[in-house]
């Protein structure tokens, strides 16, 4: 406790010693995090305005300002008086790594990480994406983590070393996104007639793309009480990213093929269940 308050009383002594650099000290650390924010800002927007994906320009800046604010406090440090605390700082760097690299091998992976992301750029910044169960849409790529808001509107922060490390689906990366859903019809049904119409019904819903990508029908499965239909459509997702309208536009095309069906006299049954009465 006596060595304690002896080198607490040393550190006072030496501040109030160095009371213009100290002064110095406060004034080169204030502008120079203001330099490494507006470096930050600065670098973001210039890489920004020449790389697509935005992504890099973040992480990027990030990293600059971190070594720009590191280099200003061993600069405070030094000219407040501290320089034994700078000098056994930057001599024990590597003793320090080393120990550093096992006590932080997480942080150190995840940075290490980002970096590989920030560079081989396997998603863009709203780009829908799927990873270990987890669906949504990339908002940053931080230095530790990635920032995912999920379609139902949570934020979830995923480790960049699992992202690199576990299968990523990246649905948005070509401009395309297969939607489909099923439709049960009756045994009695003509299914060449209703795949054709349910064909023609959602080609003509706005969003729906056409082409190479036009819509399909398949027969799925012969089911207990219906021929199942499995119907797939293909939406762009260059046009919007928005899951909302995505789903928009899946919910108008299965109301036009129901009502289609419907109005061309095809039923479609509810699932038929038998039961037998036995007499004891």
């Amino acid at each position: 406790m006596d060595k304690l308050i002896e080198k607490l009383y040393f550190y006072y002594d030496t501040i109030l010693q160095n009371a213009p650099g100290f002064l110095i000290g406060v004034i080169v650390l204030i502008v120079g995090f203001a330099i490494a924010n507006f470096g930050k800002r600065f670098t973001q927007n210039r890489i920004k305005s020449k790389v697509k994906n935005t992504l890099s320009g973040l992480f990027i800046a990030q990293i600059i300002s971190g070594i720009i604010k590191t280099i200003t406090i061993v600069f405070f440090l030094d000219l407040i008086g501290f320089q034994g605390v700078t000098t056994k700082l930057l001599a024990g760097a590597g003793i320090l790594t080393f120990v550093a690299g096992f006590a932080f091998k997480d942080i150190g992976e995840n940075f290490l990480a980002g970096i590989l992301l920030a560079f081989k750029s396997p998603f863009k910044e709203n780009d829908l994406i799927e990873t270990e169960n987890i669906i949504g849409y990339v908002k940053e790529l931080r230095i530790r983590e990635t920032v995912i808001k999920t379609t139902d509107g949570k934020d979830v922060f995923v480790p960049n070393s699992q992202i690199l490390t576990s299968p990523l689906i990246n649905y948005t990366i070509d401009g395309f996104l297969r939607n489909e859903f099923m439709l049960g019809l009756d045994y009695s049904s003509d299914l060449q007639k209703a795949i054709e119409i349910i064909i023609e019904s959602v080609s003509k819903t706005d969003g729906v793309l056409l082409g190479e990508k036009k819509p399909a029908v398949i027969i799925d499965e012969f089911a207990t009480s219906t021929i199942n239909l499995k119907v797939f459509f293909w939406l762009d997702t260059f046009k919007s990213s928005s899951k909302s309208y995505h789903l928009g536009v899946r919910t108008q095309v299965m109301k036009n093929a129901l009502q289609t069906l419907t109005d061309n006299g095809f039923s479609l049954p509810s699932s038929i269940v038998e039961i037998k009465q036995y007499e004891g």
